[in-house]
């Protein structure tokens, strides 16, 4: 087995308009999730996500979300950090069917693999790490959190 560990880069939280839902369509449900801005809080990165970006999602037919998302950190002395991220969400095996009657559950789960990346040279070290981010989305206050690890 290989040796690893989990390093908390990390968390932030972040608020979201309510989504623009397109659906159904034949790969399922898609709805964009505009970011409204959030904090950045962690041993080396402080700040803010700006009001920009968004989360493309698609919630599949068998009830798993794919997360599509693109966001701007700003950290507190003014590097601008581009975020990307894919991941997963997992509404239940009748989650697509719930969904499209607007019965949406309180929170769920979310999964990512987020890549940084900035021209800043203080923070070139984000890009030599692989991500993981593990959060839930309460889709009653329409908020993310998050914790963002880099795997050592």
């Amino acid at each position: 087995m290989h040796e690893y560990r989990m390093e908390h880069l990390f968390s932030y939280n972040a608020g979201l308009r309510p989504p623009e839902v397109i659906a159904p369509l034949p790969e399922g449900a898609r709805a964009t999730f505009h970011i409204t801005g959030g904090t950045i809080r962690g041993r080396r990165l402080n700040g803010r996500l700006q009001a920009a970006g968004a989360d493309w999602f698609l919630l599949r037919r068998d009830g798993v979300g794919q997360l599509d998302v693109r966001a701007t950190l700003e950290s507190d002395d003014g590097a601008l950090i581009y975020a990307s991220y894919p991941g997963l969400a997992d509404f239940g095996e009748d989650g697509y069917e719930r969904f499209l009657r607007g019965e949406l559950p309180k929170t769920v789960k979310l999964r990512t693999t987020p890549t940084l990346r900035t021209a800043h040279p203080d923070y070139q070290w984000l890009h030599r790490l692989l991500c993981v981010g593990v959060g839930e989305a309460d889709l009653e206050k329409l908020e993310v959190s998050y914790d963002v690890y880099a795997v050592r």
